[in-house]
C-alpha cells in the first residue's frame, strides 16, 4: 500500500503532465475544489467512487487509488514549522492573528471552537488596483465547550 503522501507525489505528477486542473478533479469527483485538493493530497478519504473517479481522470495506478481512500493523518506536513513560503505565510497568519481570532469568536459566540471537521474553505482572487489579492473564507461550525 502506498502512503497518502505516495499517492499525493502520484497526483502531482499525472496532474501536470495531462494538464489537468483542480476545478477539472473537483467536478469530476463531484465535490468542492478546496475539499477535492486536500483529499487528493492526503488529508481526506476519498470514497470509491471519488477515488475511482480521480484515478480514472489522471490515469493512476490502482494502489493510488486504494490510498486515496484510506484514513489520513491529518496535518501531517511533515515539519513542525512549514518551510513552503505559502503555507509558512499562512502558519505565520495564524500565529499573528491567531489569538485575536479567538477572542473574536468568544466575544461573539461564547466559549467554544470553530470546527475544522464540519468545514468549508473557499479560495478566490479579487482584483486590487495595487496587486491582486488573495481572499480565503474560512467556514467552520462553532462548537460550544460543554462542560
Amino acid at each position: 500500500m502506498l502512503t497518502k503522501q505516495q499517492a499525493a507525489a502520484a497526483v502531482r505528477d499525472a496532474k501536470a503532465e495531462l494538464g489537468i486542473t483542480w476545478r477539472q478533479l473537483a467536478d469530476t469527483v463531484g465535490r468542492p475544489v478546496a475539499w477535492t485538493t486536500a483529499a487528493l493530497l492526503g488529508q481526506h478519504p476519498m470514497g470509491e467512487q471519488e477515488a475511482r473517479a480521480a484515478a480514472s481522470l489522471l490515469d493512476l495506478e490502482p494502489e493510488v487509488e486504494a490510498s486515496l481512500r484510506e484514513q489520513p493523518y491529518r496535518g501531517a506536513l511533515g515539519h513542525q514549522v512549514p518551510t513552503d513560503p505559502t503555507v509558512y505565510r499562512l502558519h505565520e497568519v495564524l500565529e499573528v492573528y491567531g489569538p485575536t481570532i479567538k477572542e473574536l469568536i468568544h466575544e461573539e459566540f461564547g466559549d467554544g471552537i470553530m470546527s475544522a471537521i464540519n468545514f468549508r474553505l473557499d479560495v478566490r482572487r479579487e482584483s486590487d488596483p495595487q496587486g491582486d489579492r488573495v481572499v480565503l473564507t474560512l467556514n467552520g461550525k462553532f462548537l460550544p465547550y460543554q462542560w
